[in-house]
């Protein structure tokens, strides 16, 4: 869940620090106070669109932090997924803005925008106005219908996924395939050339790589030859004026002292050991220069198989390997072709196969389908109702597409009549932009048990709504609340009044300076909200007592 959102220098907001709660989060304040700020600092730490304006004035940097617990073990496994680890069971997403770039951090590491994104959507779900916008737009309404009914569907569409790539692949082998005689003929004459100059090189996996080392090697034997010769002479040459010649010396120097006392025999003994390795080193010196001993013959002969195998590489692939399976490939390819008219009686086959698979997967995909939307038609419908649709309806439709895709051949469509005696038309062509609103809520409702986001942030809820219906929704937000977190940003007192935490957002005035603030607001401070909201500035005791009795409400019928 959300557990802290820190905001420092960004539009109004100088610097400010809030702890959400679990369940249901409601947040008021006056027309202009900032609480769509508050949400755009959100979106800002979630990845969104930035530009220099956004910054408080007089200010040339600022900073958001979102910090998220997470405990849900599916969650956690998504996350590394993505290379993201929790730290004590929290995500810290960070933000800090600049003029004219932003740098985006999860738990104090530099990430791209990408995986901020892609971490974001795993953790919360912002609904405002835009979003519910997304209900007109078809392509959304199957997705919706397959999250109802995932746990039939989603092993189908992993089988569908999987066949219809499969279908695709004999596809463009068919198309690929369909030459006409002379095509065959130059093709196999091609190919047949092309094999021969591989198998006619012979050659190995990873031998390139011990060729390009001992070329370099030889390449290098000149200047490292010369150098342990030198190294040679220094310690083991016969020649006078060596290490080693030096050290023998020493040896029958010291070992008078080495008869007269202990000390003397404890120095020896190591002069002695020294010679040893010394003697063990000339030996192993002597071995490792011989290692760098070839001749020309030997040096022609690798630079020319070198340029072989660079040669093919450059024509068939990037290493050794890489030729050698262009090789197998080829040879396939010239079987097909010298039984062209078997082959493609087996790859018709193999096609019709793979589509009758296709075929089969689809149908039950759409028997499933069909039989949920049935289900979830019924449950919005349910929802509608509760939200103050006294008289709507609401159908699914699904539409054969004629063509097959990864998601079979369905698409999806919601219906909707707002009135009684009105037929059921498209979801965008009837419902308002309160209606919109309230039409996703029920689908919320009914997904809430579904969906896997554990944080959702609803703003703009309560457009074109009031009294009644205002009361209904407050009771889905709760009821949603109940499975996870919610934050909610409402003008409307009937939803404030079921929150189970309460948030006041407002300006402050410091001297020639505006400020926006947002503080949690105890039992007391949140009736007192709520009468402002039902009164305005003229809070009477009445109003304070409707206030009152609007929350003893809230929480008897919830």
């Amino acid at each position: 869940m959300l557990k802290n959102l820190y905001v420092k220098n960004l539009a109004l907001i100088d610097e400010t620090e809030v702890e959400f709660t679990e369940g249901l989060n409601i947040l008021t304040g006056e027309t202009g106070a900032g609480k769509s700020l508050l949400l755009g600092s959100v979106n800002l730490a979630l990845g969104g669109k930035y530009s220099a304006d956004m910054l408080r004035n007089g200010t040339r940097s600022g900073l958001v932090e979102i910090t998220f617990t997470v405990d849900d073990e599916k969650t956690v496994k998504r996350l590394e997924e993505l290379d993201i680890y929790p730290e004590d069971g929290c995500i810290v997403l960070g933000r800090k803005l600049m003029e004219g770039r932003s740098v985006s951090r999860i738990n104090g590491e530099k990430v791209n925008m990408t995986v901020l994104r892609a971490v974001a959507g795993l953790l919360i779900d912002i609904h405002g106005q835009h979003d519910s916008q997304n209900l007109l737009q078809k392509k959304n309404h199957l997705s919706l219908l397959d999250l109802y009914a995932k746990q039939k569907t989603s092993p189908l569409l992993e089988k569908m996924r999987s066949a219809f790539e499969e279908y695709r692949r004999l596809c463009r082998k068919k198309e690929e395939s369909a030459v006409d005689e002379e095509g065959r003929r130059k093709e196999a004459a091609l190919a047949e050339f092309e094999i021969k100059e591989i198998e006619e090189a012979q050659l190995t996996p990873g031998e390139d790589e011990e060729l390009e080392e001992e070329y370099r090697r030889m390449t290098e034997s000149r200047r490292i030859t010369s150098a342990v010769a030198e190294a040679y002479q220094y310690t083991a040459e016969d020649a006078r004026g060596n290490a080693s010649d030096f050290l023998s010396r020493a040896i029958r120097a010291l070992q008078e002292a080495s008869e007269f006392d202990e000390a003397g025999a404890q120095l020896y003994a190591q002069l002695l050991e020294a010679d040893s390795l010394l003697n063990d080193f000339n030996r192993e010196l002597s071995e490792y220069a011989k290692s760098f001993e070839f001749s020309e013959e030997e040096f022609q002969e690798t630079e020319n198989r070198l340029n072989l195998l660079n040669h093919l590489k450059a024509k068939y692939g990037k290493t050794v390997s890489d030729v050698l399976a262009y090789c197998d490939e080829k040879k396939q390819r010239l079987s097909e072709l010298e039984d062209y008219d078997s082959f493609m009686q087996k790859l018709d086959g193999k096609l019709q196969k793979a589509l009758d698979k296709v075929s089969d997967i689809s149908e039950k995909l759409h028997s499933v389908r069909e039989r949920a939307a049935r289900e979830l038609e019924r449950e919005i419908g349910s929802q509608m109702k509760e939200l103050n649709f006294a008289d709507a309806r609401f159908e699914i439709r699904l539409i054969d597409t004629g063509r097959y895709s990864a998601l079979g051949r369905d698409d999806a469509e919601f219906y909707m009549s707002a009135n009684p005696g009105e037929p059921l038309k498209p979801l965008g062509s009837v419902a308002s932009g309160g209606e919109l609103s309230r039409v996703m809520l029920a689908i919320k409702t009914v997904l809430a048990d579904e969906e896997d986001t554990p944080t959702l942030i609803f703003d703009e809820i309560d457009t074109g709504i009031s009294g009644i219906t205002a009361g209904k929704v407050g009771e889905k937000l709760k009821l949603i609340g109940k499975s996870r977190q919610v934050l909610c940003i409402t003008h409307l007192p009937q939803i404030a009044a079921v929150a189970d935490s309460h948030y006041l957002i407002k300006k402050e005035i410091d001297g020639n300076s505006v400020r926006t603030v947002i503080e949690l607001l105890d039992d007391d401070a949140s009736t007192e909200e709520l009468a402002r909201m039902l009164g305005g500035a003229n809070i009477t005791g009445n109003i304070l007592e409707s206030a009152r009795e609007m929350k003893q409400l809230a929480k008897s019928e919830i």
